[in-house]
């Protein structure tokens, strides 16, 4: 199933607009806290979807019914871009476990490149709800390599893969990949077009440059 939260009318749509505008998105400041919001309010959106279970609180004046959690959460991020919506997503899901992996493009001669991961951090992952946070899905290899290798030592119950921006081809690699009760995808846009070098066309340029500055 994927979710494409821009067709609702919501604040997130001009959070979408500001991290997409070339001239707002060189306030780098401004360009985190915005990916920070669009992932406080893509959280909310996925947590209307979870499971809960009533329990009895007590108060100073007696006792009410409330709805918790069911499940364990864990957000997982794709560093560096992914930072910033993890803090959002983090605001909303406070009592989450957390997990991080390094994952990069290493570029060939011929403009080819592979996808490679150098540091995975997590917890157990069994039974738990899994929210795995990029903050753009090109080709869908990078987000799909990661599900993998975080989910070796233990399957979460089920996993939510979140991007800001999608790629349509990135988004039918996921569900070609992975079928929908073992994933879910929420995206606040879809885009259509990838470049030969695999960027998002209209997109938003590269998310980790554009939130910490260039790298070599």
């Amino acid at each position: 199933m994927v979710h494409q939260l821009n067709k609702e009318a919501s604040i997130l749509n001009q959070y979408l607009s500001e991290i997409r505008n070339i001239q707002i998105q060189n306030d780098r400041l401004r360009f985190r806290l915005n990916l920070e919001r669009i992932g406080a309010v893509m959280a909310y959106e996925i947590s209307k979807t979870l499971d809960y279970q009533e329990n009895e609180i007590e108060t100073p004046l007696g006792i009410a019914n409330c709805n918790i959690l069911k499940s364990p959460v864990v957000i997982a991020s794709i560093m560096r871009a992914g930072l910033p919506m993890h803090q959002g997503f983090l605001k909303v899901f406070d009592h989450a476990e957390n997990a991080f992996i390094s994952a990069y493009r290493k570029h060939e001669k011929d403009g080819s490149f592979e996808i490679k991961l150098e540091y995975v951090s997590k917890p157990n992952l069994s039974g738990k709800t899994l929210l795995l946070c990029d903050p753009m899905l090109a080709t869908g290899a990078s987000m799909g390599l990661t599900y993998k290798a975080l989910i070796q030592e233990g399957k979460p119950k089920h996993t939510h893969a979140i991007a800001a921006i999608a790629s349509s081809e990135g988004v039918n690699y996921l569900q070609k990949n992975f079928s929908k009760s073992e994933m879910t995808i929420w995206t606040a846009a879809i885009d259509e077009e990838l470049t030969a070098q695999a960027y998002i066309v209209p997109g938003l340029g590269d998310a980790g440059d554009l939130a910490y500055g260039e790298k070599l």
